[in-house]
């Protein structure tokens, strides 16, 4: 199998379809929907998808496929924010505790054990019970559970990567501590974070969506979809779609993750084995 085919495989080109699907509407949702995803429209309540209303209307009458395309921006910012603050606190943990060890390293881990030993939805609740309910809010809760991950991921592939020769070759020549992270030994420990990251971004977004059914998220006219799923539970055996469509689209958005994913997954587990492979001949 050739380097090609490893990158664009078919779950890996769906996966970018799906995510990439959802990234246009969140950036410019304008062009998939004309319709005002607040505007309401009571004597329309509760309509059947249609020509008009594809996905039919909300018991506002408010059109469900405008929220459903609007909700796309909430749900990808909060996963861009979230990941963005996990992996930037987490990547400075690990590094700091991979490369400095001693009672540094056992402290900050004890801290990141503190938070892994809490399961993540019991402490997103707690987390956002404190900070308020709203978007933001649920954005630093969410964050505040996965940053322990990112700590002990990179920690534990800096570890294996500050002993190696070209470190020692540039900690010779006289590079200061600092310099040596930043040019050789993070860019060494990225490819693992990217993958994590890929797989994380649709827990991220059930997470966050949960937070929102609870009432903790997002709150109206904010469209988003875990809320609109939570509005639309009473209507479910009637009016079914006014749950059902965002409910798809979550799904969906993380399935298109989870295939990235995995994808990048296989990839680098490959390499590793075609680099274990080469040493051993080289031996």
């Amino acid at each position: 199998m050739n380097k090609t085919f490893q990158l664009w495989n078919p779950s890996l080109l769906l996966g970018l379809a799906i995510v990439g699907l959802f990234a246009a509407m969140a950036i410019s949702p304008g062009l998939f929907s004309s319709q005002d995803p607040a505007g309401l429209r009571l004597e329309h309540r509760l309509s059947a998808p249609s020509a008009a209303n594809w996905f039919g209307t909300d018991g506002v009458g408010v059109d469900v496929y405008s929220r459903v395309v609007y909700g796309a921006r909430t749900t990808l910012a909060t996963i861009v924010v979230v990941l963005g603050i996990a992996i930037l606190v987490g990547v400075s943990i690990g590094s700091v505790s991979g490369y400095l060890g001693g009672w540094i390293d056992g402290l900050l881990m004890r801290v990141a054990d503190v938070f892994l030993a809490f399961p993540p939805l019991i402490l997103a609740l707690a987390t956002n019970a404190v900070l308020g309910r709203g978007l933001q809010q649920t954005m630093f809760a969410v964050a505040f559970l996965w940053w322990p991950a990112y700590a002990r991921l990179v920690r534990s592939q800096i570890l294996a990567v500050r002993k190696l020769e070209f470190v020692e070759s540039a900690r010779a020549i006289g590079a200061n501590e600092l310099r040596i992270v930043g040019r050789h030994v993070l860019p060494n420990v990225l490819d693992p974070v990217i993958v994590r990251a890929s797989l994380d971004a649709g827990f991220v977004a059930l997470t966050a969506a949960s937070l929102s059914f609870l009432g903790l998220g997002a709150q109206p006219p904010t469209p988003e979809w875990g809320r609109m799923v939570a509005e639309g539970q009473k209507f479910l055996l009637d009016q079914w779609w006014v749950a059902t469509f965002p409910g798809i689209s979550l799904f969906v958005l993380v399935i298109g993750f989870n295939l990235i994913g995995e994808s990048l997954s296989g990839r680098m587990q490959s390499g590793l084995h075609v680099s274990r492979a080469e040493e051993t001949e080289g031996r």
